[in-house]
């Protein structure tokens, strides 16, 4: 499958979550995605410029093609996904552990702001929080590593022959 017919077919497909993807088709989407995300981010640039007093620049165009293209790139990952014989849901594991990772330090934060109120020199508390959250991040950041990897690994693996669960193969 080639560049422009990857789009088409990824695109028609908006918000189809069963059967299966190809290798070249979902790859041929994802450069595409970023090839258009280089464009508008340079488009936001040149239309509104940048502050000159932060050097930041405001963005329009890039998140609304973000937010456009999110449900396609979920669908079509999670078909290849399901080409290579895995559930399609194991795509959201990096962003359940990224959710989990704010409610832990969010109740970690609230925990011991209300420890705080019941010693007499809250300074103490100040170094077993610090380790704790320091050693958190340090986990979540090697597994969301390991994840990551993991995901791409699962979606550059060849396709499985002849039907699977989820389908037959994709044409």
């Amino acid at each position: 499958m080639g560049f422009a017919q990857s789009i088409k077919v990824c695109l028609s497909k908006y918000v189809v979550f069963s059967g299966r993807a190809t290798r070249s088709e979902y790859w041929w989407f994802v450069l595409f995605v970023i090839l258009c995300n280089i464009v508008f981010s340079i488009l936001d640039r040149a239309v509104f410029g940048t502050n000159p007093e932060t050097g930041e620049g405001t963005s329009v165009f890039n998140p609304l093609f973000q937010l456009a293209v999110f449900l396609p790139m979920l669908a079509a990952g999670w078909r290849r996904l399901h080409d290579t014989g895995r559930p399609g849901w194991y795509l959201l594991l990096p962003m359940a552990l990224g959710f989990a990772t704010m409610i832990a330090l969010l109740s970690g934060v609230a925990v011991f702001s209300v420890l705080e109120g019941g010693v007499d020199d809250p300074e103490v508390l100040r170094g077993p929080a610090a380790f704790l959250g320091v050693t958190g991040m340090i986990v979540v950041w090697v597994l969301q590593l390991v994840l990551t990897v993991m995901m791409i690994w699962w979606l550059t693996r060849p396709s499985e022959e002849g039907a699977n669960a989820y389908g037959p193969p994709a044409a």
